[in-house]
């Protein structure tokens, strides 16, 4: 502020606000007070779908994200699918592939097993601990 011979600045955005001064320019320093940022609550059909896919049984591993981020089935847009319904998996294979924060994190199997069923599309996001796969045990 210094520099460029500031005394006072002022920026504002939707949930924001944000006011500086200079020492002995005769304004005053307001605190800043964090706004509450609405939070869409979740749907009510939401809990009975997830308890359906989150079971597991004997039979099957239900595999969660380890991490919070972006879903990929592919290395790039020209390669194949890491997986597909009805590929047999061991435990290590990488079955996708997580960006978070601008780095591509491969996700491996810990089972071994038959791919039963993919449960989210190709680049949605997706939170830690959100079912991914389920896996058929051998």
């Amino acid at each position: 502020m210094q520099k460029s011979d500031l005394t006072e600045l002022e920026i504002e955005t939707q949930d924001l606000k944000l006011r500086l001064g200079r020492p002995g320019s005769g304004t005053t320093v307001n605190p800043i007070i964090p706004q509450p940022i609405p939070i869409a609550a979740p749907s009510p059909h939401a809990p009975e779908q997830s308890k359906n896919k989150d079971t597991e049984s004997p039979d099957y591993s239900i595999f969660k994200s380890p991490m919070v981020g972006t879903f990929y089935r592919k290395p790039s847009p020209e390669d194949a699918y890491f997986v597909q319904i009805g590929d047999i998996v061991k435990k290590g294979d990488v079955l996708c592939i997580i960006e978070a924060m601008k780095v591509m994190n491969e996700v491996q199997s810990d089972v071994s097993g038959e791919v039963m069923e993919i449960l989210l599309e190709d680049g949605n996001s997706v939170e830690y601990g959100q079912p991914l796969f389920k896996i058929r045990k051998n």
